[in-house]
């Protein structure tokens, strides 16, 4: 599983946002993002577009910061 869920980890922690909200913005239940964030399941690309329109309203930095661990180098925590 994959480079969203460890992205999206780090953003949560990092900004101070909680999965609970993430999910209440989405529309969905908080266990979705939990999957997520767990690696158990990966979002769709159509929920990774909706995660960062969401991460914009509540951080904006959040989101540039989710966009880059994602798509960028795709490095998270040191990791290569």
């Amino acid at each position: 599983m994959g480079q969203a869920g460890k992205a999206l980890k780090k953003v949560l922690e990092t900004y101070e946002i909680s999965q609970y909200r993430l999910a209440a913005e989405l529309g969905i239940g908080r266990s979705n993002v939990y999957r997520w964030v767990n690696e158990v399941r990966d979002p769709t690309a159509e929920t990774v577009k909706d995660i960062v329109q969401v991460l914009r309203k509540i951080n904006s930095a959040a989101a540039t910061e989710f966009i880059r661990l994602y798509l960028g180098d795709g490095s998270v925590d040191g990791e290569e």
